[in-house]
C-alpha cells in the first residue's frame, strides 16, 4: 500500500506547552469494516518507521512491535483482581458476537511509558585516548512510531508525563525526540476489571483527547473518530465511508458497558489535604506488614519517573559508558543521602509513594499522579489495593 507521508508533531504537545494538534473540530465519525483492519496495519507499517501494538506473550497481553493484524489478540481477554492475572479466550461466537474482538482485553504489564521514557538509555561515553578523554553525547536516531491500542487512562498518563518531562521546567531531549514522533491511535474500552477505576480520576475510559484516531470496538467493524490533521490523512488513504447512526449508537452503548462494569472507587475530594493529614495514622503498619517492597507496582505504573544514573566502567578501564535506568522509590537505596538512606523502612517507602502519588504530585505538576488504570492492584504480588488503603487511612469505609 502506498505510505502516507505524515510530520512529526502529529499528537500532542511540544516543549514549550503549545498543542501541536488543531482546534478540537467536529469532523465525521468513520467506519473501518474489521476485514479492512490488516490494511490499515499494512499502511501505518509503510508510512512509519515502527508500529508497536498488543499481543500475546508469555502468557500476558503485551506491547511490541507488530506487522500485520494476525499478531493482534484477536479473540483473547483478560481476567484481573487484585494480585490475579490471566489472559483466556473468549468462548462461543453466535451466542457471544464479542468472541472474536481484536481489543477486548483491558491494561496488562506493559505501559507505552517505556517507549517514551526508555527503561535503560545511555546518555554519554567517555573513552580514553592518547589526547586523554574524549566525551560522546548519543544522540538517538529519530524513529517514527505509532503506538496502537492506547486505551483512556493510558492517554492521560502521557498528559501527565509530558508535565513531567516537557513542561515543568527542564526538558528531558530523550522524551522530547520520541514524543515528537508519535501517532497515537486510541481504542475506548467496552469493557472494565474489577480492578479499573478511571472513572474516579476522570481518566475513562472514553478517549476525550490526545489521539490522532480513536477506535471503538464494533462486532463488525470499527468507529473511527479523528483528532488531528495527522489523523484525516490516514482515514483518508484508507477511504473510510461515514459511519451510520447504528453503527454510532452502537459504539455509544459499547462504551457505556464499560463505565457499567466498574466497581472500584475512589474519593478524590480533598484528597491531597485529607492524605497529608494521616502521616503518623498506624494503619501505615499495617501495609507495611503486607508490603514486600518489590517495586512491581511502580514499575508497571504509567506516570511513575523515578531514575538513578550509573557509571559503568569497562574492564580495561578505558571506557565509561554513563546510563540512566529506572528506578523505585521503594528501593531503599533511592532514598541515600551521606551517611544512610532517609527511608530506611518499608513503612516509610509506601508512605512516600502513595502521598507522592495521590497529593504532593498535585503540588508540583497541578496533577493527581494517578490515572485509575489498577495495574498497581493487579500486579501487587500479594494484592495490596490502594483504593482500600486510601479509604482505611482517611477513616471511610473500604
Amino acid at each position: 500500500m502506498t505510505p502516507i507521508n505524515i510530520g512529526s508533531n502529529s499528537s500532542l504537545s511540544r516543549s514549550d506547552g503549545t498543542d501541536l494538534s488543531p482546534e478540537r473540530k467536529e469532523w465525521p465519525l468513520g467506519f473501518l469494516p474489521k476485514d479492512q483492519l490488516p490494511t490499515l496495519i499494512e499502511l501505518l507499517n509503510n508510512s512509519f518507521d515502527e508500529v508497536i501494538g498488543p499481543r500475546v506473550d508469555q502468557g500476558a497481553i503485551v506491547y511490541d512491535a507488530i506487522r500485520s493484524a494476525s499478531e493482534l489478540p484477536h479473540g483473547w481477554t483478560d481476567v484481573q483482581s487484585p494480585g490475579v492475572y490471566r489472559i483466556e479466550k473468549k468462548i462461543g461466537s453466535g451466542e457471544n458476537p464479542n468472541a472474536g474482538e481484536y481489543f477486548g482485553y483491558n491494561v496488562g504489564p506493559h505501559s507505552w511509558k517505556k517507549y517514551l521514557f526508555p527503561p535503560w538509555t545511555t546518555l554519554m561515553k567517555s573513552k580514553k585516548t592518547t589526547d586523554g578523554w574524549q566525551m560522546e553525547s548519543m544522540v538517538e536516531p529519530v524513529k517514527r512510531r505509532v503506538l496502537l491500542g492506547v486505551r483512556a487512562c493510558e492517554l492521560a498518563a502521557i498528559a501527565i508525563q509530558d508535565k513531567v518531562f516537557l513542561t515543568s521546567g527542564t526538558v528531558d531531549p530523550i522524551y522530547q525526540t520520541r514524543r515528537n514522533h508519535l501517532f497515537i491511535i486510541a481504542v475506548n474500552c467496552t469493557q472494565a476489571a474489577s480492578t479499573c477505576f478511571c472513572t474516579s480520576m476522570n481518566t475513562g475510559p472514553e478517549c476525550r483527547s490526545g489521539f490522532d484516531l480513536a477506535m471503538t470496538e464494533l462486532s463488525d467493524g470499527f468507529v473511527i473518530e479523528v483528532g488531528s490533521e495527522a489523523g484525516i490523512a490516514i482515514s483518508e488513504a484508507l477511504a473510510l465511508r461515514s459511519a451510520t447512526e447504528d453503527e454510532i449508537d452502537r459504539g455509544r452503548i459499547r462504551r457505556r458497558q464499560a463505565v457499567d462494569q466498574i466497581t472500584k472507587h475512589m474519593n478524590t475530594d480533598g484528597i491531597r489535604d485529607r492524605l497529608l493529614s494521616q502521616l503518623e495514622n498506624p494503619h501505615w503498619n499495617d501495609i507495611a506488614s503486607r508490603c514486600l517492597s518489590c517495586a512491581n507496582c511502580t514499575m508497571v505504573c504509567p506516570t511513575c519517573f523515578c531514575s538513578s544514573v550509573d557509571e559503568v566502567h569497562a574492564l580495561t578501564d578505558d571506557e565509561i559508558v554513563r546510563q540512566r535506568r529506572w528506578d523505585s522509590c521503594f528501593n531503599v537505596d533511592i532514598s541515600h543521602l551521606s551517611g544512610g538512606p532517609v527511608r530506611d523502612t518499608i513503612r516509610s517507602r509506601y508512605r512516600q509513594w502513595l502521598t507522592h502519588k495521590l497529593a504532593t504530585w498535585i503540588d508540583q505538576f497541578d496533577t493527581s499522579g494517578c490515572v485509575g488504570c489498577g495495574r498497581c492492584i493487579t500486579w501487587c504480588p500479594v494484592g495490596i489495593d490502594l483504593t482500600k488503603e486510601v479509604a482505611t487511612l482517611c477513616g471511610e469505609t473500604p
